[in-house]
């Protein structure tokens, strides 16, 4: 039987190439807070990751539907950028909300059943603005940080059940919430990439599938830049 994942985010952008992609090896199961063109996913559910209840009751219908949850995605994210100083109370409580509560009341509704499974896995995706920082986001590199550390502290936790657990951190990617921002940010991002070119949301699908995949049994609490060399970039220059 085909392993049954889990992917949040999944009606857009990074989130919806991750179910595609994943959709070859995996039953595929949709979350989000609304879905906009064709599903990619098996099974799609409008859930807002901040309602406990609601993901606990989907994470349920899943293993209703399924018998088992095998890997679990979590690419929902939101950004509501300005400086720290300018920041509304709303716009710091909505990132974290979303970014890192959220991204722990789905992997904890989940525990139970990846527990149970033969090889589960658990993939967060963070952002290397949690690693160096970004100005006008405090919100959201607090809350890609805070992945970091509940990446390595689930990988322990649920390593006795032989549950892997890693992060990837998008560089800048494609995505309809990096198409808003101006050309000259894309200009921007090119210009610091080694690479030479922006991210797609395929290449860190790509990643996602070989963290789920047997070949990476043995890899667990890591956190894996998929950013064209970004970060290595600014530290060489």
């Amino acid at each position: 039987m085909r392993p049954t994942a889990v992917v949040t985010g999944a009606g857009r952008g990074i989130g919806r190439a991750i179910a595609r992609e994943l959709a070859h090896d995996a039953w595929v199961v949709g979350f989000d807070r609304g879905f906009t063109g064709p599903d990619v996913a098996q099974l799609s559910l409008t859930v807002d990751v901040t309602d406990r209840t609601a993901v606990t009751e989907a994470m349920n219908a899943v293993v209703q539907e399924r018998d088992s949850i095998d890997w679990v995605v979590c690419a929902a994210g939101i950004v509501r950028d300005r400086v720290s100083w300018k920041m509304a109370d709303e716009e710091w409580d909505e990132v974290i909300a979303v970014n890192l509560t959220g991204v722990f009341n789905v992997v904890r509704a989940a525990s139970p059943s990846l527990r149970q499974a033969t090889a589960g896995r658990v993939v967060l995706i963070g952002s290397i603005n949690g690693i160096r920082g970004k100005f006008g986001q405090a919100n959201y590199a607090a809350s890609k940080a805070g992945l970091i550390g509940l990446t390595r502290s689930l990988a322990l936790e649920l390593a006795r059940d032989h549950v892997t657990v890693n992060l990837v951190a998008p560089g800048f990617i494609e995505t309809p919430m990096t198409q808003v921002l101006p050309a000259e940010a894309h200009t921007h991002a090119v210009a610091r990439t080694p690479l030479g070119r922006i991210g797609r949301p395929g290449d860190v699908a790509a990643a996602v599938r070989f963290l789920c995949g047997a070949g990476a049994g043995f890899v667990t609490g890591a956190v894996l830049p998929v950013d064209g060399g970004q970060l290595l970039g600014e530290v060489v220059t």
